[in-house]
């Protein structure tokens, strides 16, 4: 497993639970690895050159596991909820993301880069619009019920 830094018991049980409430911050929903369960955790959702990134900045954190066994996500954030599907970002393609996190957000994560210097301990996620699910044409489809030929009767 990688490196991680636990939150502190204020940042966890406090500060996010009142972030998520207020609704101030993007919300990442991910299923629980071994539970099966949605977990929701705040997030800074990074955007460059007009795709979206998670950034874990205190490493190997239960929501990036999670989405690593589970790559499903819903991000909700301005009263609007988006399902996605999070992909991870290659350990050499990630220091440009990790620079663009940095200039964004250093006041709260530049301790974290600082004790997990190297870019490999930070998993980072391209965020994705799923495709939505392929579906067979019935007979029938796209027309309205009332104008659908009924199935034919069979003789007993």
């Amino acid at each position: 497993m990688g490196k991680y830094r636990k939150p502190t018991f204020f940042v966890s049980r406090i500060v996010n639970p009142l972030l998520m409430s207020l609704g101030s911050v993007p919300v990442l929903g991910t299923l629980g690895r071994r539970s099966g369960e949605w977990r929701r955790v705040p997030v800074n959702v990074l955007e460059v050159e007009g795709r979206r990134y998670l950034v874990a900045p205190r490493g190997n954190t239960h929501w990036a596991r999670n989405l690593l066994a589970h790559p499903e996500a819903e991000l909700k954030q301005g009263g609007r909820t988006d399902r996605l599907e999070a992909i991870p970002v290659p350990d050499g393609a990630k220091q440009p993301i990790i620079a663009a996190y940095l200039d964004r957000w250093a006041s709260g994560s530049q301790r974290d880069f600082e004790e997990l210097p190297n870019p490999s301990d930070h998993p980072v996620f391209r965020l994705e619009t799923p495709d939505p699910p392929s579906t067979t044409e019935e007979p029938g489809a796209g027309q309205p019920l009332e104008t659908q030929e009924p199935p034919p009767r069979s003789s007993s």
